[in-house]
């Protein structure tokens, strides 16, 4: 065991956590008016946290710490540098639409909030050790539920948190307990020790099993697959949207991250016992998400049940990452490569949403956006992009994502798995391209206001637009980096 304490390894995690406070103590002395800067100086604190990030990278700073329960490697300083990034554009893209409906006229709890979720968010991509990972997701989950019931004379938005809080604390119950169960069966907490008793053989086979189930149906949870889902449109629809936001982007790759070094590096040698529940997960996740998207009005709600389908090629992804007895990284860096993309993608559906949305009217039905070319093209043309790229559609981003996964598949054998996605995805293509008919096609319903925003907001949704062009039409660079992260940072 390491039992060296290198706080410089924790450098960016320390450093949030304490500009956080100081956020939170300027916000506590700050009246209604000076919460403008409040807002820059979160963003301040993610571009203080990302330099460091980068700045460990460029140096090639790595290792393990705190008794082997924090690990630092290119994985973490890669999902970092993107986690503050999302959070950043998160925080610009909601600025006006939390000040809009009074979200802080009490405080800024949003911003707080926010980054105490971002610093369990890189504590679950650095955990190196069981007890590690849970630190970190409670400390993420709990700042979420909190998020989501900031509108506090909101029915919708308390019934959708107190609906998160009570799926969420049964799936930490079932997480915790799944770990109980690896320790007791290996007597080991951390990923390496674990993966190293079963490679020895000297594991407690049946309790082993059963601890890999529990801690299957967690993470599940976390990643919002089937049948693990049923908090996800309730939540997304309830919460304000730039809750939603918040929880649907950059927690995706701390819980890839923490799925990655549970199941890949420490529960690797009984691949074959995760394996058939991630199929499982992969094909209930690709049709109940597809099927059931197609027949929401609410385009929150519709973008919950897409997110579901998502989640399915990535587990198809983790799926073909060991067969014939052989670990293959390129499957592994394909499901890292489309969890970014679906992020960036995220980021500007919902970024749009809060766009369109107004002082007194939520953009939250698919036939509010009627008629939006005409208001304002540029959005138009942004929603276009990123329901192109969600559907899969060349040359778009996502449609690189989607063929990394499926050559994944059938390189691992799986043609029918590989067959049945492209099937559910042309399904899932029906209600993307309903929504750009909608934008461009449709008359608008009233009198049709003008849709303005920041400027700060038009660069971020700018650069947003060209990444979904961009690494559609190159993305061997990202690609080639996915690889390179999870081959020199896991252990197989």
């Amino acid at each position: 065991m390491d039992t060296t304490f290198n706080f410089s390894l924790a450098l960016p995690e320390i450093l949030l956590l304490v500009l956080a406070s100081c956020v939170l103590i300027f916000d506590a002395f700050s009246t209604h008016k000076q919460r403008h800067s409040t807002f820059v100086f979160s963003l301040l604190t993610l571009a203080v946290v990302a330099a460091s990030v980068a700045w460990q990278w460029s140096k090639g700073v790595s290792g393990v710490s705190f008794g082997g329960l924090f690990v630092v490697d290119e994985m973490a300083h890669f999902l970092k540098l993107l986690s503050c990034a999302a959070v950043a554009a998160t925080l610009i893209y909601g600025r006006e639409y939390a000040e809009q409906r009074d979200m802080m006229e009490r405080g800024g709890e949003l911003y707080t909030l926010t980054l105490m979720a971002l610093l369990g968010q890189m504590i679950m991509i650095s955990a190196n050790s069981m007890l590690t990972a849970y630190l970190g997701v409670e400390l993420m989950s709990f700042a979420l539920y909190a998020l989501v019931a900031l509108r506090r004379e909101h029915r919708q938005s308390i019934e959708a948190a107190l609906k998160y809080f009570v799926l969420g604390a049964l799936a930490s119950g079932i997480l915790l307990y799944g770990m109980s169960m690896i320790y007791g069966a290996t007597g080991n907490l951390e990923f390496p020790r674990i993966a190293e008793v079963i490679a020895s053989g000297q594991a407690e086979r049946l309790a082993l099993v059963f601890g890999v189930v529990f801690v299957v149906a967690g993470l599940a949870f976390k990643l919002t697959a089937a049948p693990f889902h049923m908090w996800t449109p309730d939540v997304y629809q309830g919460a304000p949207t730039t809750v939603t936001l918040i929880i649907g982007a950059a927690p995706k790759l701390a819980a890839f991250a923490v799925t990655m070094r549970f199941l890949v590096e420490a529960l690797h040698g009984v691949a074959v016992d995760w394996q058939p529940m991630l199929l499982i997960m992969a094909v209930l996740s690709l049709a109940l998400g597809n099927l059931t998207a197609i027949m929401q009005k609410n385009l929150k709600r519709m973008l919950a049940y897409s997110t579901i389908s998502h989640m399915g090629f990535i587990f198809l992804g983790l799926l073909a990452g060991v067969f014939n007895g052989e670990t293959h990284s390129q499957a592994y860096g394909a499901s890292l490569f489309y969890v970014v993309i679906y992020v960036l993608t995220t980021l500007s559906t919902f970024g749009l949403i809060l766009i369109s949305s107004r002082r007194g009217f939520e953009c939250e039905n698919i036939s509010d956006l009627k008629g939006l070319s005409r208001r304002n093209p540029g959005l138009a043309l942004v929603w276009l992009l990123s329901m192109f790229s969600l559907a899969g559609i060349p040359p778009l981003s996502g449609f690189a994502a989607k063929l990394s996964v499926l050559q994944a598949v059938v390189g691992a054998g799986y043609v029918w798995l590989a067959v049945f996605a492209v099937i559910m995805s042309l399904i899932g293509a029906f209600y993307y391209l309903r929504v750009v008919k909608v934008v461009y096609f449709d008359e608008p319903e009233g009198e049709a206001h003008p849709v303005s925003t920041g400027l700060m907001t038009k660069l971020v949704m700018l650069v947003n637009g060209v990444l979904i062009i961009g690494l559609g039409l190159l993305p061997g660079g990202l690609m080639d980096t996915c690889i390179r992260v999870i081959q020199s940072s896991l252990q197989f």
